[in-house]
C-alpha cells in the first residue's frame, strides 16, 4: 500500500505544471509555441529567462518536496521518496489534467537526484552541462543523466531497490527524449549555445 500511495502522492505533485500556468498568464499556449514542450527550455525561449528560471526551479522543487513528504509519511518504506519522484516524473510527463500530454520530465528528474543525494545531483548536472557544450546538443545531458544516475545510485547506496527506482526513472526520461535523439541525429535540434544565450541574456517578455 505504501508503494502505491508514494506513487500517487508524487503523481499529484507532478501534475502541477508551472510552464502551463506561465503560458496561460501570458496568453500563450506553450504546447503550440516554440518547441511545443511544457518545460523550462521552451519557456525560456518563448517568454524569457525569468519565466524559464521559475519553471525550472518549480519543477525541481516539486520532486524534491514530494520525496521529503513521502519519506515523512512512509518512513517504513526505504524507497518511498524515490517512488514519489517516479510518480512526479510520470505526472509531469503524462498529467491527467492535460490529457496525459505534459513536459519531458528532465527538471523533475533532477529534483529526484537532488532529493536522493545532493552530490549526485551536482555530479550529473555539471557532467550534463559539460557534455552539452562539448557536443553542442541539448539531448546529450538527459542521455548522460540516464546512464550516470543509476550507476551513481548503486555506487552510493549499494541497494538494489534504490538502484531499480533510478533505472525506472531513467527509462522514463529516455523515452520522453527519443524525439530529441532523432532531432540530434538529423541536426535539427536546438544548439546549446543558442539556448544558453537566451537563458542568460534574453529579457523576459512583457505582455
Amino acid at each position: 500500500m505504501e508503494v502505491f500511495l508514494s506513487l500517487i502522492l508524487g503523481y499529484a505533485f507532478g501534475c502541477l505544471n508551472p510552464a502551463a500556468w506561465v503560458g496561460k498568464r501570458n496568453n500563450i499556449n506553450l504546447k503550440e509555441t516554440g518547441t511545443g514542450n511544457l518545460g523550462a527550455t521552451n519557456t525560456t525561449m518563448v517568454l524569457g529567462r525569468k519565466a524559464g528560471a521559475f519553471v525550472l526551479i518549480f519543477d525541481v522543487a516539486k520532486s524534491f518536496l514530494a520525496a521529503r513528504l513521502a519519506r515523512w509519511l512512509f518512513p517504513q518504506l526505504a524507497v518511498s521518496g524515490m517512488l514519489a519522484c517516479i510518480g512526479v516524473i510520470l505526472g509531469h510527463c503524462f498529467p491527467v489534467t492535460m490529457h496525459f500530454s505534459g513536459g519531458k520530465g528532465l527538471a523533475a528528474f533532477g529534483g529526484m537526484m537532488l532529493a536522493y543525494n545532493p552530490l549526485v545531483f551536482v555530479i550529473v548536472v555539471l557532467s550534463g552541462i559539460g557534455i552539452m557544450v562539448l557536443l553542442d546538443t541539448g539531448v546529450a545531458a538527459p542521455l548522460l543523466g540516464t546512464v550516470l544516475f543509476p550507476v551513481l545510485a548503486y555506487v552510493f547506496s549499494r541497494d538494489i531497490p534504490t538502484t531499480v527506482c533510478s533505472v525506472i526513472a531513467s527509462a522514463i526520461i529516455l523515452y520522453t527524449h527519443l524525439e530529441n535523439v532523432h532531432q540530434a541525429r538529423d541536426h535539427s535540434d536546438i544548439p546549446v549555445q543558442h539556448y544558453f544565450r537566451d537563458f542568460l541574456f534574453k529579457r523576459s517578455k512583457k505582455k
